[in-house]
């Protein structure tokens, strides 16, 4: 198990340092709220990413529970494509309230949790 997750923090170091959110002083504020659109904003970032999948793949295989990761929203250990605001919604919808869609690149289906 060591050696399986040395191998997996070495990999992540590789990739890390080129991600667009490496250098960003509010990184975790987005990538990990709870407010759509900071969620939307983190996403936006994700989508411009050069290493988008490596995050996505590194997420998936680390099983990470919460955050956008590779331009995936993660809940609970599962990937969710709709989130809305907290409490009753509305009628009309608000523009604000729409995540990007970020295509689930085809060579990581095999990770993709149920």
């Amino acid at each position: 198990m060591v050696a399986t997750t040395t191998l997996i923090e070495t990999t992540r170091q590789m990739w890390a340092s080129d991600a667009a959110c490496a250098a960003m002083e509010d990184a975790t504020r987005l990538f990990f709220s709870d407010e759509i659109v900071d969620i939307a904003a983190a996403k936006r970032i994700c989508a411009e990413c050069p290493v988008m999948v490596d995050c996505l793949e590194t997420a998936l295989r680390q099983g990470e529970q919460f955050g956008v990761w590779g331009g995936q929203l993660f809940m609970s250990g599962r990937i969710v494509t709709l989130k809305r605001r907290r409490g009753r919604p509305p009628k009309h919808p608000r523009p604000d309230d729409q995540l990007p869609m970020i295509p689930f690149p085809e060579a990581l289906r095999h990770l993709q949790p149920a």
